[in-house]
């Protein structure tokens, strides 16, 4: 499977690292899923290796770009939810961490991002701050589809158009603006879409004209009190917006082709999280909302509405790597990988050494690109501690059979699912009493307290007092 074996040293090559906000594993043509129209995007997919099995650690923007970037939890990083500037407003990622891009630079690269940060407003924070040379886009975790305010060369302004379409613009500009004595140097760009995050219209007509009156599928039609009508309206824009990312990524393979840098390029696209729209009755991400016409009422730490959850659809990202002449076109990749993996990866890329003295949690997967089949864990671990909408401790451990989530904050919470037999989660095992079950829990509640014990899991104590009340009861 493996293409271009040369001996001879070669260039390091440039790398584009396209990352959109909220786009669904479902939501790509590649997928199979019939109503998305995503030819660019799938020819990434078709064309290099589609990573199926492809997770984030935390199913929610800050503390999902904080493993990306650092290679850690987000407990470990002290980023557990979404970054809210209002209530928090000196969060961030602490500058002292270093960064993937910033070995890069280190290496020679002329790194840039264009887009969504999220990963800490003050200055302190500042992308520069943490290995990009260039950074256009905005600090928060949001802004609108059309006319947004942007930072570009240190001042803040708005912009004019469709959000999607400026940040492409830029990300365009920086691969051509490369100065003579950048010339030679190998680039990334990272380009971190806004798209496809809520609010999803407007929309280029063109991005809107195939959904306008598209009655879509729903994935569980007969779930109790679904508010179809509302879930129809809501991914035909959704749609749209996946739409209006596909369309701009045709224009960075097509920059790419004109620069001549298409061969000599690495191409790699994933998102920050999944998304559900409708999946288990609820729309949006780990912190999910109810999308029914009468809700579950309301607890002391779940607000009525909230659904938090450890979904696959929440957890799993669409992931692809192009690399003409390494990886081959059509490769599928079925071993577990996750976003602390891109760190490592990407480094062996590059030709980079690891950092000394750095704590990386990820592993390399470029050899199972290269069509080797080195010895894999599959399983995997997740956290998400809520603090905005709801507040709970949800701690996850899943294996290619089953997954175990534990709310170690809200009792009643528990989920036990068998993937294999039950892909989409909707029976939940948690309260079976069959002894083999009971066996499954037991083993993966061990699993999710050593991986606490590993990272320093400030609510270790707490799960450790419920894991001994569950054996106990």
């Amino acid at each position: 499977m493996l293409c271009a074996c040369s001996s001879e040293p070669t260039a390091p090559p440039n790398i584009v690292f396209i990352f959109t906000d909220d786009q669904a594993p479902w939501a790509l043509g590649a997928s199979g899923y019939a109503h998305a129209q995503t030819p660019h995007i799938d020819r990434l997919f078709h064309g290099g290796a589609y990573l199926v099995n492809a997770f984030t650690t935390t199913p929610v923007c800050s503390p999902s770009r904080a493993s990306l970037m650092a290679s850690r939890y987000g407990t470990e990083l002290g980023i557990t939810e979404w970054i809210n500037p209002r209530r928090e407003p000196d969060m961030g990622l602490d500058p002292a961490v270093v960064t993937w891009p910033e070995v890069l630079q280190q290496n020679g690269y002329r790194t840039g991002l264009v887009g969504k940060w999220h990963l800490g407003v003050p200055d302190q924070f500042h992308p520069s701050r943490t290995g990009f040379d260039y950074f256009m886009g905005f600090r928060t975790g949001g802004t609108t589809p059309s006319n947004p305010t942007l930072e570009k060369d240190g001042e803040t302004r708005e912009f004019e158009g469709l959000t999607a379409d400026i940040l492409t613009d830029h990300a365009i500009e920086f691969l051509e603006a490369a100065s003579p004595d950048d010339k030679e140097k190998p680039f990334l760009l990272s380009l971190h879409f806004r798209a496809p995050h809520a609010r999803w219209l407007p929309v280029a007509d063109e991005d809107w004209a195939p959904f306008e009156s598209l009655d879509p599928t729903l994935p569980h039609p007969d779930y109790p009190n679904l508010d179809t009508e509302r879930i129809k309206r809501m991914t035909r824009e959704y749609l749209a917006s996946v739409k209006s990312v596909d369309r701009n990524v045709g224009r960075i393979l097509s920059a790419l082709e004109e620069g001549g840098h298409r061969e000599d390029t690495i191409i790699i696209f994933t998102s920050d999280h999944g998304y559900s729209m409708g999946h288990n009755g609820i729309w949006h991400k780990g912190n999910g909302h109810w999308v029914l016409t009468q809700a579950p009422p309301a607890t002391e730490n779940i607000p009525e509405g909230q659904r938090p959850n450890m979904y696959d659809h929440s957890i799993r990202v669409p992931t692809a790597v192009y690399w003409p002449g390494t990886i081959q076109a059509g490769s599928r990749v079925t071993q577990t990988v996750s976003n602390l993996d891109w760190y490592p990866t990407i480094l062996a890329m590059a030709g980079a050494d690891l950092p000394e003295g750095e704590l990386i949690r990820g592993r390399d997967f470029l050899p199972i690109l290269q069509g080797q089949s080195p010895d894999w864990d599959n399983d995997f671990y997740a956290q998400y501690s809520t603090h905005h909408q709801s507040h709970t401790h949800m701690r996850m451990y899943r294996t290619a059979e089953w997954k175990l989530i534990r709310d170690f904050l809200n009792e009643g919470r528990d989920e036990l699912y068998n993937l294999a037999d039950d892909p989409g989660e909707t029976t939940n095992l948690i309260a079976s009493e069959d002894a083999a079950v009971e066996t499954v829990v037991s083993r993966l509640d061990g699993k999710i307290l050593e991986a606490m014990r590993e990272t320093n899991d400030p609510v270790i104590e707490l799960a450790l007092a419920r894991v001994h009340q569950i054996a106990a009861e």
